[in-house]
């Protein structure tokens, strides 16, 4: 029987390697046709990877396979690379992409088929990580968007109905169950728990009190709340956001221009590195050794993923940028310009205090002025109804109502007759009414006085002051660079020169209208690279003239944040350091990386166009400063904002929760300074025996626990026992005070009363001014540092 003649073992390995080349073609020309459609930056990794492997491994059988998979390999990523060139000459933009290129055609015409396919895998590398990067931070700005509430449940009579988020409209009342994302700005009709990290960046959630505002994109992290919508979901904090992120522009940044620039450089020098060391040589290879080793990637990439990068890290903090030129831009300001009114200060006037007449009450004063003030809508009238409504009083609607604007608003409340903000002409303003009216203006705040039944009952005090924070903010910027800060505000002078003297600045610019701030801004320009920050419509011009304009969102998105390059989404001023911090941070990153990639590229030409390094090996080394140069850039995702330990955050915020409690008592110190005269002997003494219980059973505690508990984690914080020396000594003078003052109380009767007053206001007014000085420092120094919260607080309320 005949048997089948035998193949040759060789051609029967050839067909079958044969075989495995044609497969690994067509699956390239699929990945081909694939990645022309898709345009993937990762789908071209995964084709030039694999030709670069495959490759590899048929080239250890038979050299000619391997060859025709890394020939595919070159050309793959030939093509996009072709086309991303033609693209940036029609836009006039010509990149150093054509080095890439260049190389790339080189191997393949010198025959240099490994080099080509190690090129292509690094240029495809490359774009992925760019790719990566960019889309990244696309997420941490887009994750707002993905969050909207689509539907939310509105109660319609006593029924709970289903109903588009779009649809609700002002005075709507929608339920919120745990989880749920609060879809529009209003008032919380319950206390609530809040989730306002995506909004601020803040970890810690946030309680909110019946009657206090809510943002949309907050996150009910408590059980059912119900909120009354104060604007439609178009108009809400969330949808502006949202259309600044829908808004941000992928324009490059001015120091990837720069790099661009840099390239025109570094073409012609790679070219004139190739033609002689080709001259020296007589061998073309040595040309493409160096078009390999020059292949600029730190340069083309390392930049963007580090902008990128930073952007990222900055919205994770509450901080949205819009482009990465802002970022850039930032990076290098030297002056910072700050509006006055809802930037360094809160925004809103707070009721300081009420300091009354003899033998009235600061709650019947309080109850009868919010009465009234509750048809004004002034923002002093919203400030007193704001105190009355956190003391929990009962108000009454007024009749007879009367508002001349400027003037102020009289009216009836019950049977009492009610005038606020003004004086009948044939009215005498009493002494301690004057005086408290001068302290006032000496501290820039507003004086009103209250007459009840055609008498001065009492005066209030409102100021809108600075944020707590923002003395802190303001040496943050100086430790981050900032050579010189100015307030620019349109209040008077002496107001705006109060807050600016409190807070820091090295110059204050007051009365200005929207367009004195450009020709200030445009003043500022001239000396450096300014930032302007402001919030309200009035800073619009100024944060557009700036180099770079930041926004305080706030309770809304207005007009300034529509403008500005950068919107702090987190109300704090402190956030304006840390996204100044960061943007140097971001800027110093972007240099050292094209530094080390492009330092080390030079020396890897040198060496080539000397013939000690083939394009192989060349196209090897690039990859390694390529990830070199890519992971340093990288190292900005890495950036972290420096937090206070747990320890410290709970004491800080425990003690600052005593201070709003302790409030009321030191302003009672002032308040029966400034009336003692008008008093009896046994009511002042029954006053100053309520003064001295309230100083030694509650004050002096307090400070005994600060000095014993958190100083000393304050001192381990920081890494310093000096950090708190200075308020360990007013804590020592306070007790001095309290002790002085406690005596004189106990020996005081109707025979010593008279010559004592002078004695007892000195020391009363003494007290008050080194109490209040010391619950300053600490509430700017060590509060609004470690208690982290993310509400910007007003500490100086007696009625809070």
């Amino acid at each position: 029987m005949a048997t089948a003649p035998q193949r040759p073992v060789w051609r029967a390995t050839h067909e079958g390697l044969w075989t495995l080349v044609s497969v690994a073609a067509i699956a390239q020309a699929v990945g081909m046709r694939a990645l022309l459609r898709s345009g993937s930056s990762w789908l071209l990794l995964v084709v030039t990877t694999l030709g670069l492997s495959a490759g590899a491994v048929l080239h250890l059988v038979d050299a000619r396979l391997g060859d025709i998979l890394w020939i595919a390999t070159t050309s793959v990523a030939l093509i996009p690379a072709l086309a991303q060139l033609v693209g940036q000459v029609v836009r006039r933009r010509p990149g150093i992409d054509v080095i890439a290129l260049l190389a790339l055609i080189g191997s393949l015409l010198l025959r240099e088929y490994f080099a080509g396919a190690v090129i292509g895998v690094m240029y495809s590398t490359g774009q992925a990580l760019e790719t990566y990067a960019q889309g990244r931070a696309r997420r941490e700005l887009r994750s707002l968007l993905e969050r909207v509430p689509r539907n939310v449940r509105r109660e319609e009579g006593a029924e709970l109905v289903t109903v588009p988020a779009d649809s609700v409209q002002i005075g709507d009342v929608v339920h919120l169950g745990s989880g749920e994302v609060i879809p529009v700005d209003g008032i919380a009709l319950d206390r609530a728990v809040l989730d306002e990290s995506m909004l601020t960046g803040e970890p810690l959630p946030v309680t909110i009190r019946p009657g206090d505002r809510v943002r949309s994109g907050a996150v009910n992290a408590g059980d059912m709340v119900r909120v009354r919508a104060a604007a439609p979901a178009s108009a809400s904090t969330y949808a502006g956001i949202i259309r600044m992120v829908e808004s941000a522009e992928d324009a490059r940044p001015p120091m990837v221009r720069m790099a661009d620039q840099a390239a025109l450089l570094f073409v012609p020098l790679t070219l004139a590195a190739a033609a002689l060391g080709w001259f020296l040589g007589g061998d073309a290879s040595r040309a493409l050794a160096v078009l390999v080793i020059a292949t600029p990637c730190p340069l083309i990439l390392a930049v963007p993923i580090a902008i990128v990068g930073g952007v990222s890290r900055a919205a994770k903090a509450g901080i949205v940028v819009k482009t990465g030129a802002a970022l850039e831009v930032m990076g290098r300001v030297d002056i910072v310009l700050l509006d006055k009114t809802g930037t360094v200060t809160s925004g809103h006037p707070d009721v300081e205090d009420v300091v009354t007449a003899p033998g009235v009450q600061v709650e019947d004063v309080l109850r009868l002025a919010a009465s009234l003030e509750q048809l004004s809508l002034h923002p002093i009238a919203s400030a007193i109804t704001r105190a009355a409504q956190e003391r929990q009083l009962t108000l009454t609607l007024p009749t007879q109502v009367h508002e001349e604007v400027g003037q102020g608003i009289s009216g009836r409340v019950g049977d009492q007759e009610i005038a606020i903000g003004r004086l009948p002409g044939a009215l005498d303003v009493p002494a301690w009414a004057q005086r408290v009216q001068r302290r006032a203006r000496a501290e820039g705040a507003a004086a009103v006085p209250v007459v009840i039944n055609g008498q001065v009952a009492a005066v209030i005090r409102a100021a809108d002051r600075p944020r707590p924070e923002a003395p802190h903010a303001l040496r943050a910027l100086r430790r981050a660079g900032i050579g010189e800060i100015l307030l620019v505000s349109g209040d008077r002078s002496d107001v705006a020169n109060v807050v600016g003297m409190s807070v820091g600045v090295d110059r204050v610019i007051a009365e200005c209208s929207p367009e004195d701030k450009v020709r200030v801004v445009r003043e500022a320009r001239e000396r450096g690279t300014v930032l302007m920050a402001g919030d309200g419509v009035n800073d619009a011009p100024a944060l557009a003239s700036a180099d770079v304009g930041v926004a305080l969102a706030g309770e809304r998105v207005s007009a300034a944040s529509e403008t500005a390059d950068v919107v702090l989404v987190a109300d704090r001023l402190d956030r304006l350091a840390l996204a100044v911090s960061l943007a140097r941070y971001t800027r110093r990153i972007a240099r050292q990386s094209v530094a080390l990639g492009m330092g080390l590229s030079l020396i890897g030409m040198s060496a080539a166009a000397a013939g000690l390094i083939v394009p192989a090996v060349g196209a090897l080394l690039q990859e390694a400063i390529d990830v070199l140069a890519v992971a340093n850039a990288l190292r900005v995702l890495l950036y972290r904002q420096e937090r206070p330990s747990a320890k410290v955050r709970a004491l800080s915020q425990r003690f600052e929760a005593e201070h709003e409690a302790l409030h009321g008592g030191v302003d009672e110190i002032v308040r029966l300074a400034d009336t003692l005269e008008q008093l009896s002997p046994s009511t002042a003494r029954t006053r100053l025996l309520a003064v001295t219980r309230f100083l030694t059973e509650e004050l002096l505690p307090h400070e005994w626990a600060e000095g014993s508990q958190l100083y000393p984690a304050i001192n381990d914080e920081v890494g310093s026992a000096r950090a708190t020396e200075t308020m360990d000594t007013a804590h020592r003078a306070i007790a001095s005070q309290v002790t002085a003052l406690s005596g004189i109380v106990a020996d005081l009767d109707e025979s010593t009363w008279m010559s004592e007053q002078v004695e007892l206001r000195r020391r009363l007014y003494s007290l008050h001014a080194l109490l209040h000085l010391h619950f300053r420092q600490e509430e700017e120094d060590y509060f609004a540092v470690f208690a982290s919260d993310t509400r910007s607080r007003q500490h100086s309320s007696s009625v809070a």
